[in-house]
């Protein structure tokens, strides 16, 4: 019986996961103390810090910039993920995948153009409140991919997506810098940029572990029921070039497992990101939006006629 061990190669010593590695532990400990130091030194400090006290005193940009984080995750980390999978599990060619993909940035173009609209006609609110919805409902568009689609539900999700996504850029900068004093406009206009690289970097981290994680955790279980004692594992039902008693047939039979299980674990990555757009929603509720004063209206000369 042959066994299925994923990437385990002859005299290749396997690779420690996560926080099983020292360096990890070292890295991290390095990261969080850093943190802390960096925390203590804003909040005590009276001279002038990297972040100014003052950035946190507005809802808005506190608010705005948590969601500008989590647009950072899904939006960089959907461009990892989804190229990787069209070619690794649909067997896409790199030119075909390009073009597939561009859809999402033609969304977000057109999102530009209509946000310029009516982005002063109506509630900006409102308007990241629909790109949040948009990007949720993509992201469940794409929960539904499978291992034999075509390219529709990849164009038709990406087109959507970058629609909504570009539907929350111009309106969250608004209202997160509209109540800043000018003294500290440039340091919150750079803090927003950095959580939105930040929210990127650490999206692919998180993304990507996970990837790996459930791809192992979902061929194991798929798996256990690829015995010899189970009919269904037997011809005619598993038919060639699968097979559980040759070298050839048992390792195609791994790779097609290893491609079900890779399949499930980019489903789970979006049904992740679905959550994270979700739960970012109930973040408008800390948004305010000053009322916008009507023109004033134009002085009308009145002349005094003389009998």
């Amino acid at each position: 019986m042959y066994g299925f061990v994923r990437g385990h190669r002859p005299g290749r010593r396997p690779g420690k996961d996560w926080f099983h590695s020292s360096e990890i532990w070292i890295e991290a400990t390095v990261a969080g103390l850093g943190f802390y130091l960096f925390t203590v030194h804003t909040i005590t400090t009276d001279e002038s810090s990297f972040l100014n006290r003052d950035l946190l005193r507005s809802p808005n940009f506190v608010a705005g910039t948590l969601l500008m984080f989590c647009v950072g995750l899904i939006m960089t980390g959907t461009l990892a993920l989804l190229p990787t999978m069209l070619q690794s599990l649909m067997n896409y060619p790199a030119l075909t995948t390009g073009l597939v993909t561009v859809p999402r940035g033609f969304g977000s173009m057109v999102a530009m153009f209509f946000i310029a609209r009516v982005i002063n006609r109506v509630d900006n609110r409102m308007i990241i409140l629909f790109g949040f919805l948009l990007t949720a409902l993509s992201m469940w568009q794409m929960t539904q991919f499978s291992l034999q689609m075509g390219m529709a539900p990849v164009v038709i999700s990406g087109l959507l997506q970058g629609f909504g996504l570009g539907c929350t850029f111009v309106p969250l900068n608004i209202i997160a810098l509209s109540n800043l004093p000018r003294h500290i406009l440039t340091q919150g206009t750079a803090i927003r940029s950095v959580m939105r690289n930040l929210g990127g970097s650490i999206g692919i981290s998180v993304l990507v572990a996970t990837l790996a994680q459930n791809t192992q955790v979902v061929h194991s279980r798929l798996v256990e029921g690829l015995r010899p004692d189970n009919p269904l594992a037997q011809p005619p039902y598993l038919a060639a070039p699968f097979s559980l008693t040759t070298p050839v047939g048992v390792a195609a039979l791994n790779a097609e497992v290893t491609r079900q299980a890779a399949m499930v674990a980019y489903i789970d990555d979006f049904k992740l990101m679905m959550l994270i757009a979700f739960a970012s929603v109930p973040l408008l509720l800390l948004l305010h939006e000053e009322r916008r004063r009507p023109p004033p209206a134009a002085a009308v000369p009145t002349a005094v006629a003389d009998d």
